[in-house]
């Protein structure tokens, strides 16, 4: 396959300038110092959360704080809307757990951040895929030649894309890419702007019921398209008991949310501004849960790694098992 190196070593300073700027904000409103302070003690946890996941069913449900009250432990929730900065937090110190993605950790180890993998979510591969209008003349992978193509760069969309290229024997080369985080993409897509999109649910099932899109192919066979429970590596040397804690009650409210389907609809609705329906069907095609950290997990992570560095997204060769807790 054919690459351009010097465009990607772009693409990895712009992550790394990203990281910067939200370093530099912490250390300004003190976050980085109180990172510090906290460490220090055993008497609360900080996790970091998006609104779309499984940690904020937990939020929601409330358990993990009455678990952790036992041991003399309070919960600290802190909001953010993307893995990168919410990677970039663990880093500085000023949260000490969160969830994110599958790329996110992989620039985080490759940066020299000090995070560890602490558990797995199960794989979610239906809700992601390539998104194309109704009326396209793309009927198969290999019309994606010559096609203007959006997704959110360096993300498990750009790893799906990757695959699905190889997959219909094309290089990268051989698409427009168009880096474009979920909002900005959805407006590129309704106006024609993009010839197709790689996303994740539930922005894959509310385009698809309100944008009258078609899912081409969704992940299957391509990408596991996990959820990644992390640590600050500081905070997990010290505190695995309360880790333990935290993952067991993630997969009991993972557990929850799984015969509760109804009800994690009208719960995750409101918070993400999107339509019932759209969020029904993200829901029906997932399933929630935690896996431990198996061989195969490690070697699907590695191929993402692996393939990150191929295109020169990410600047040296990096071992995820190197990050994984033991």
């Amino acid at each position: 396959m054919r690459f351009n190196s010097l465009f990607y070593k772009k693409i990895f300073t712009g992550f790394v300038l990203f990281f910067a700027l939200v370093l530099t904000s912490c250390s300004q409103d003190g976050g980085t110092q109180q990172g510090k302070d906290a460490m220090s003690s055993d008497k609360s946890i900080r996790i970091g959360y998006q609104k779309n996941g499984p940690l904020v069913i937990l939020k929601s449900l409330g358990t993990v704080e009455k678990e952790l009250e036992k041991k003399g432990v309070k919960v600290e929730w802190k909001e953010f809307q993307a893995g990168p900065a919410l990677m970039e937090a663990l880093n500085a110190g000023s949260i000490d757990f969160g969830r994110t993605g599958d790329s996110p950790p992989i620039f985080a180890q490759a940066s020299g951040s000090p995070i560890v993998y602490v558990a797995a979510g199960y794989s979610k591969y239906e809700g992601s895929g390539i998104l194309i209008p109704k009326n396209s003349p793309i009927q198969s992978l290999a019309d994606l030649k010559g096609k203007k193509i959006g997704f959110a760069k360096g993300s498990s969309s750009h790893y799906l894309l990757v695959k699905a290229l190889e997959k219909a024997g094309l290089d990268y080369s051989d698409i427009t890419p168009a880096y474009l985080q979920p909002g900005d993409a959805r407006v590129a897509f309704e106006q024609g702007s993009i010839d197709a999109w790689v996303t994740w649910d539930p922005f894959t099932a509310d385009t698809q019921l309100n944008s009258d899109a078609t899912l081409l192919v969704n992940g299957e066979g391509l990408t596991s398209d996990r959820d990644f429970f992390v640590a600050n590596a500081n905070y997990a040397k010290k505190n695995k008991e309360i880790l333990e804690i935290i993952v067991n009650q993630i997969q009991h409210s993972s557990e929850w949310a799984n015969g509760h389907q109804k009800e994690l609809v009208t719960m995750i609705a409101p918070l993400l501004k999107i339509d019932e329906k759209s969020i029904e069907m993200a829901v029906q095609r997932r399933e929630y849960g935690v896996d431990p950290l198996t061989d195969e997990i490690r070697k699907e992570q590695q191929a993402k790694a692996d393939t990150f560095y191929h295109l020169k997204i990410i600047p040296k060769e990096i071992h995820v098992e190197e990050a994984m807790m033991d």
